[in-house]
């Protein structure tokens, strides 16, 4: 069985993906390169004109993404941190879960005919 403070330690035997990395910053940058995309469709420009503007957007799209999943990560490691702290202090109110057989938990079928 599984304890609460066992849930929340990190062990090493978890590898994040590559898109786990990369989907927020690859997100905010297509977003910055769309949004100079609707600035030049919205001034009725050719939506590829200005290609520097295309560039800095997508540049700054992903640096916001690379920054806001940095914090995003903080604070996971932080609440992450407190909760095991309180487990850590109050384990009477984290009891070992009894273990159950499928048996005990499933009701009894009966088809309806």
């Amino acid at each position: 069985m599984v304890t609460a403070l066992e849930l929340l330690e990190n062990r090493g035997d978890r590898q994040p993906t590559i898109m786990n990395t990369l989907f927020n910053p690859l997100a905010s940058a297509l977003a910055g390169c769309g949004l100079a995309m609707f600035i030049n469709f919205a001034y009725r420009r050719p939506v590829w004109s200005g290609i520097q503007k295309h560039i800095a957007f997508t540049a700054i799209g992903g640096g916001l993404g690379l920054y806001l999943d940095k914090k995003r990560n903080e604070h996971l490691a932080d609440r992450d941190a407190v909760l095991r702290h309180y487990i850590m202090l109050h384990p009477e109110d984290f009891p070992m879960p009894e273990r159950k057989k499928y048996a005990d938990v499933l009701e009894v079928w009966q088809p309806i005919r």
